[in-house]
């Protein structure tokens, strides 16, 4: 049982027997208990995570789950261990992370959900992504002069925070789906935010690079910087009353309480009330809130079918095309360690980035040509375009059925956001990802809750090569997301393993490369998070550094890539598959997370 003794001393809490031994009833099932004493003994001083592989994150049984901390992970299975679905885990791990990752993810947020509902066999798609307040429009980020906003101008304050949608995903999926009491769900993360939690060496990370964005933000100062304006130290136990008392509002009073009562006004307050760019998001933007539930987009891959989020995602889509392209290729007999393969991979990314980028939006709002982008013929015709013995010159967006052309454009990657995937014994699986874009979001706080920035991921610039950006900012529009929850699915129709990924652009590599490692190179689960990382897109091809990838930097050139580097890159996935009769979890070992099962007979 290594990732129950790993968590003690990681976080030292002393988990309930119920979390490391016999699968708990409900009158059983405890909850963690965080000691008061501030020590994190797993962490070394430098803040590297110590003697930590692929192995240390996984765990198999007959449900499971993984999220990208560890007490997130363990309020997961408490819901499991208690009787819940995958359904209840993931919320409850996706409301634990508002607490315990607050710069990544939270109720000020929103989210996408890919479920596998086992009694009807269907997938089912929840979009909970944040929409623009009324007061928005394709202007919001033009200075007087005209020009775009930079990017760092537009992060802080009122006009980059979107109408929140986390909260009415919550409780939409748990009206479906879930098995246990609504309280349940919040009452994990009430007792991290209440009685604290050491902080961690991510969050102490992230602290230290946004704390010009906490230091200009008062409310964020009071909650995530000492007296002296510095990032609290690794292990010091972090309390948020404020948090707390939202979430036990919403406990009581359900989703009103955040989108038609207090919590819902204070966002409103903090928004008009910002310390930059100050701006309206009423009452009346919140009490219209709506999720919606979109159509999954679902494509064969040899003999598997992958189902993965739509618009407003460009995640998804660009996730099909890119195993799509190279489906022509024997991957499995060229094999992780051939240069051939990360060629080929960096290529078929290449051009599904540069359709991202021209044809990325809402398709509520903007004509995104979905079944052009994913039809036979056009990806046969991209493929095409793949040299086993040379790399592109350009990597162009194509031309899709019913579309008018389009040019790329960059697009930042924006290292955060959070993923967690459950499975549970029925045969339910939940693979859901969440975010509030940026390190701690637009550095408001409102209620205890970091709210978004998530209109910063529109176009800027509501003009792009002289036409209408697809992306442009509008009323009631939500903007495209990279975000890839993903399920595949074998011949006969079962859920056998479940992706996810947090890092801005690079979630679509990640997945995409995750899918390939376990699917083509047989790896298992934990080794497909943990395999080193390729992104390619218009800014050139970034390999992971420190990884086997960059030995292979002079061949990557030798075969016409110009533009061949190391990088740090912001990785952070999530996955489960089958194992035998049951599921095994994983976790990126790059990130803090793990994954944790129940135990007994699987059914």
């Amino acid at each position: 049982m290594l990732h129950t003794k790993m968590l003690a001393a990681l976080l030292t809490i002393t988990l309930p027997t119920a979390l490391c031994a016999q699968a708990a009833t409900p009158q059983q099932a405890a909850r963690p208990q965080v000691e008061t004493t501030p020590t994190a003994r797993f962490y070394e001083p430098d803040d590297k995570i110590i003697r930590r592989t692929a192995r240390d994150t996984a765990a198999s049984g007959p449900a499971v789950a993984s999220a990208a901390d560890p007490l997130a992970t363990a309020a997961g299975l408490e819901l499991l261990n208690a009787g819940g679905s995958a359904a209840d885990a993931a919320l409850a791990m996706m409301i634990a992370l508002g607490a315990v990752e607050p710069q990544s993810s939270g109720l000020g947020g929103g989210a996408f959900l890919v479920w596998h509902d086992k009694a009807s066999g269907r997938t089912i798609t929840l979009d909970g992504r944040e929409k623009a307040p009324a007061a928005a429009h394709p202007g919001r980020f033009l200075k007087p002069d005209g020009t775009p906003m930079g990017f760092m101008q537009a992060v802080p304050g009122g006009y980059a925070v979107g109408v929140p949608g986390s909260v009415a995903l919550i409780a939409e999926a748990h009206k479906r789906w879930g098995k246990r009491p609504w309280a349940e769900l919040f009452a994990p993360a009430i007792k991290y935010a209440r009685e604290g939690f050491p902080v961690s060496p991510r969050l102490n990370r992230f602290t230290a690079a946004r704390k010009a964005l906490l230091l200009a933000s008062p409310a964020a100062a009071a909650i995530f910087l000492d007296e002296n304006g510095e990032p609290w130290p690794v292990g010091h136990v972090l309390k948020q009353p404020a948090l707390a008392d939202s979430l036990e509002l919403i406990v009581r009073d359900g989703p009103d309480a955040f989108y038609n009562g207090p919590i819902g006004a204070a966002v409103s307050q903090a928004v008009a009330s910002a310390f930059n760019n100050p701006t309206a998001l009423t009452a009346e933007d919140l009490a219209g809130y709506r999720v919606a539930q979109r159509d999954p987009l679902c494509r064969p891959y040899r003999q598997w079918t992958l189902c993965t989020m739509g618009p407003p995602s460009s995640g998804g889509i660009a996730v099909l095309q890119i195993v799509k392209q190279l489906e022509r290729f024997d991957l499995a007999k060229l094999g992780p360690d051939n240069l051939l393969s990360w060629h080929l991979m960096a290529e078929s990314q290449r051009l599904a980035f540069a359709d991202r980028e021209a044809f990325g939006a809402d398709a509520d709002f903007a004509p995104v040509p979905v079944a052009g982008l994913l039809d036979p013929a056009y990806i046969k015709a991209r493929s095409k375009l793949i040299r086993m013995d040379r790399a592109m010159a350009d990597a162009q967006p194509g031309k899709p059925k019913n579309s008018a052309p389009r040019k790329a454009q960059r697009l930042a990657d924006v290292p955060s956001t959070s993923h967690m995937v459950a499975a549970d014994s029925a045969g339910n699986v939940a693979t859901l990802t969440s975010t509030i874009e940026g390190p701690f979001g637009s550095g408001l706080v409102a209620a205890g809750i970091v709210l978004n920035n998530e209109m910063t991921d529109f176009d800027l610039d509501p003009i792009r090569n002289g036409a209408d950006s697809l992306n442009r900012v509008e009323p009631g529009k939500r903007p495209r997301s990279s975000m890839a929850p993903t399920i595949v699915y074998d011949r006969k129709g079962r859920p056998i393993a479940a992706f996810g990924a947090a890092g801005g652009a690079t979630i679509i590599a990640q997945v995409a490369k995750a899918i390939i490692a376990h699917l083509d190179w047989k790896m298992p689960v934990e080794d497909a998070l943990a395999a080193p990382q390729i992104v390619a897109d218009s800014r050139g091809v970034r390999l992971e550094q420190e990884t086997r990838l960059v030995d292979m930097t002079a061949g990557l050139k030798a075969l016409g890539h110009a533009d061949v580097r190391s990088a740090t890159l912001p990785l952070k996935g999530n996955a489960v598959a089958r194992d035998g009769k049951g599921w095994r979890g994983a976790a990126d070992p790059r990130s803090e997370g793990v994954a944790m099962a129940t135990e007994g007979a699987a059914q």
